[in-house]
């Protein structure tokens, strides 16, 4: 059920929560009504479900065709909400260990 621990916390281990819906819509409220949101994997073939999740989902990446775990050192991971705070990878890395300064010199 929805209110169970498992439905609504986070489960460090290979566990899936499954569900059926003749919405498409339903599930992505489904997805969002949640405390988390580090990446959502979504498989369809059509083009307009991908983008229409990509859009709505508050998750930190859409995933299509894969699964949630995806990722390459180059792509920003990290998450919403409760799933994370920043990205991760190498250029986001750097950016977080760097202080930017400026210099005016205007004669």
């Amino acid at each position: 059920p929805r209110e169970s621990d498992l439905y609504r916390k986070e489960a460090f281990g290979p566990v899936a929560c499954l569900e059926c819906f003749d919405d498409y819509e339903r599930v992505l409220a489904r997805v969002n009504d949640s405390d988390f949101g580090l990446q959502a994997g979504v498989f369809t073939g059509r083009l307009d479900h991908a983008l229409r999740a990509w859009d709505v989902l508050d998750v930190g990446g859409v995933i299509v065709g894969d699964v949630p775990s995806f990722r390459a050192d180059n792509m920003p991971y990290g998450g919403v909400r409760q799933s994370g705070v920043g990205r991760e990878g190498v250029r986001y890395a750097i950016e977080d260990m760097t202080e930017q300064q400026l210099l005016v010199i205007r004669d």
